[in-house]
C-alpha cells in the first residue's frame, strides 16, 4: 500500500488535520491542510496534489459540492471523501461526482493508503439483498442530526420539525438490525 507523494487535506477539524498531517509526513508525504472550500481551491494554485482527502462536512461548506471544482482544477488528483456520517447514498453520490474513493471515519493510515490504491479489477460487491428498513433509516437520520447538533436534543428537534419529547421517544426505540434469513 502506497500513499500519493503530495496530499491536500480539506477538513474543518483542526486537530484531525494536525494528527493526520503528522502521520502522513512521517511516511514521507508532502502535506498541506485547508479548512474550508475557498482556501482549498486557492491552495491548488501553489500546490498540485496527487491525492486529496476531503471531508463531507466543512462547516458551512459541503464536500460533495466541492468535488466538481477540485476535479476541474486538479483532474489527475485522486479524491477520497472521508466522513463520520457514512451512508451508501453519500458514497454513491461522491463517486458519481468524481471522487476516487469513499472512507468512513475514523480510519487508520493503512486504510487511507488502501483507499488511494487502484480499484480492484474484480466486480464490486453486490449490495445487500434487503436494504435497511424505513424505520432503521429514519432512526439513523435522527442520530446524525443529533450528532450534528452536538447532542442537543432540543436543537435537533427544531431541525427535524418535531417536538423534543417526541424525538426523545423515537431515539429511545432503537430498531433491531435486520438479519438475513
Amino acid at each position: 500500500m502506497s500513499l500519493p507523494a503530495r496530499i491536500l487535506l480539506i477538513d474543518d477539524d483542526l486537530a484531525f488535520c494536525q494528527v493526520l498531517a503528522r502521520m502522513l509526513t512521517r511516511r514521507g508525504v508532502e502535506v498541506r491542510a485547508r479548512h474550508d472550500a475557498a482556501s482549498a481551491l486557492g491552495a491548488l494554485e501553489e500546490f498540485a496534489p496527487e491525492g486529496i482527502v476531503l471531508d463531507l462536512k466543512l462547516g458551512a461548506d459541503n464536500g460533495l459540492l466541492l468535488i466538481g471544482a477540485l476535479r476541474e482544477r486538479c483532474p489527475r488528483a485522486r479524491i477520497v471523501l472521508a466522513t463520520g456520517y457514512a451512508s451508501i447514498a453519500t458514497a454513491v453520490d461522491a463517486m458519481r461526482r468524481g471522487a476516487w474513493n469513499y472512507l468512513p471515519k475514523p480510519f487508520d493510515i493503512d486504510a487511507l493508503a488502501q483507499s488511494f490504491e487502484s480499484p480492484s479489477p474484480q466486480a464490486p460487491p453486490e449490495p445487500p439483498a434487503e436494504p435497511p428498513s424505513l424505520r432503521r433509516q429514519g432512526w439513523e437520520h435522527m442520530q446524525r442530526v443529533l450528532a450534528e447538533c452536538g447532542g442537543n436534543v432540543s436543537a435537533a428537534a427544531r431541525l427535524l420539525g418535531v417536538d423534543r419529547r417526541t424525538l426523545q421517544r423515537k431515539l429511545a426505540k432503537r430498531p433491531v438490525r435486520e438479519r438475513p434469513e
